[in-house]
């Protein structure tokens, strides 16, 4: 089965508003084995998501459309499908008297306005879909062998709807499809290589193959692999994400940090946890950010002692006992000062490793020497007396340089816990959490 998602609403177009309703409908239809062609956004036309419909229905077996269908004038979505299918709306007397009961519950009475959604198709030509949380009921048209479903735009609304009703009815109309099956994918996340890089290590299994499909992306300072297969089952689809899968983290090694929904930070936090270990940071160029990730993560505290953030160079004599002639000598943004500063928050802290970063964000600042960019990082771990720190040299602005310095601090940690605290964290546990 082939579906087009329409996502409606002129402030998608204008870019207030960033459309996340298609890319969730995208993985629940790959789920059932329905593949997406296309995705549009439209305006708050009438004839212009009238005609997208009509275009849509020429190639799709299902549209699926997110927005308008709330009690305002520029709601157009029930009208454009009713038009584009050529189905009467009438008005159903249990939504109207519930929708006169929502707002007689809240001492108001009901606009107008409101009075539209309570529109649907006759029950030959369609349906109301239940919305447990909203006012807005959705329609499920079916005419002719084809299916549109209006759906609110409201992600919390909207994702309810379709795991509740609109995923079960899918799910019977792809049974009884031949050629059903499932799509699955599965994202390896990576680190500490760009894309061009990590393509060239995979190019083989990412170009002439058809199933599994796959591909790289590029993200914020990370890089993905996205594995896709379709199959008869899940069983089986799973069973051929995982033998790529493997291959790929076979080449790849440590640069694979996690999976799907995993972010950097939560996968270090387990580590940490598994370790038993603890941190502290000590920043100066990132002016907090590293502090900021690693909290960010429910149960931090368990294992993040806490942070400094030494910007001046009296801060890193006086907070973290930085020596003034280190400073001096090597100047402020240097390997012996970061880490010193790496060495000065685990001892002051009680913390058994001190992570510290020490660079020029720039846009000034910088010399021949030391250019915009120049960064240096720093892990001191007291239990296994171990010292490691790296140059780096940033591209980008201020505020890239100081998001690199973050990701870069971290993925440190997570790679020192994997070769120093985790190595006999078991293969059935790191599928759960992984960790490279």
């Amino acid at each position: 089965m082939i579906a087009e998602i329409i996502s409606v609403g002129t402030e998608l177009l204008l870019g207030h508003v960033i459309d996340t309703n298609s890319a969730f409908l995208s993985r629940r239809l790959a789920g059932l084995g329905i593949s997406v062609y296309r995705k549009t956004a439209v305006g708050d036309n009438l004839a212009r998501l009238s005609h997208s419909i009509r275009e849509a229905l020429d190639k799709a077996d299902v549209v699926i459309i997110t927005g308008g269908i709330g009690p305002t004038e520029d709601d157009v979505t029930r009208e454009a499908a009713s038009a584009a299918l050529g189905v009467e709306l009438v008005e159903d007397e249990g939504v109207l008297a519930s929708l006169r009961a929502f707002f007689a519950a809240r001492g108001t009475p009901m606009p107008e306005s409101n009075r539209k959604q309570a529109l649907r198709p006759h029950p030959h030509q369609g349906r109301l879909i239940p919305n447990e949380v909203g006012t807005a009921p959705g329609l499920l048209f079916e005419v002719g062998g084809k299916v549109v479903v209006c759906l609110p735009g409201v992600p919390r609304e909207m994702e309810l709807m379709v795991e509740r009703h609109v995923e079960p009815y899918l799910a019977q109309l792809v049974a009884g499809n031949e050629g059903g099956g499932v799509i699955l994918s599965r994202i390896l996340k990576t680190v500490g290589i760009g894309e061009s890089a990590l393509e060239s290590r995979i190019l083989d299994l990412a170009h002439g193959r058809t199933n599994p499909t796959v591909a790289t992306y590029a993200g914020r300072f990370e890089c993905e692999v996205r594995v896709t297969a379709k199959a008869p089952s899940k069983d089986e689809a799973l069973a051929m994400i995982d033998q790529v899968e493997a291959e790929i983290r076979r080449r790849l090694g440590a640069l694979v940090y996690g999976v799907d929904d995993d972010v950097l930070e939560g996968v270090t936090g387990y580590l940490m946890t598994k370790a038993g270990a603890t941190v502290a940071t000590a920043e100066s160029c990132t002016g907090g950010l590293i502090a900021g990730a690693i909290t960010s993560i429910a149960g931090s505290s368990n294992y993040f002692e806490r942070g400094y953030v030494t910007y001046s160079n009296a801060s890193k004599v006086e907070e973290l006992g930085v020596y003034r002639e280190t400073i001096e000598k090597h100047g402020a943004v240097s390997r012996p000062v970061a880490i010193a500063m790496a060495r000065g928050a685990a001892a002051r802290s009680g913390a058994r490793i001190g992570l510290a970063v020490t660079g020029i964000a720039g846009p000034t600042g910088g010399t021949p020497s030391k250019p915009v960019g120049t960064v240096h990082i720093a892990l001191y771990d007291e239990t296994h007396c171990t010292v490691v720190s790296a140059r780096m040299g940033f591209p980008g602005d201020r505020t890239s340089v100081r998001l690199r310095s973050t990701k870069t601090c971290i993925d440190m940690l997570r790679r020192h816990l994997l070769q120093h605290w985790t190595v006999e964290i078991a293969c059935s546990e790191s599928k759960s959490h992984p960790a490279g």
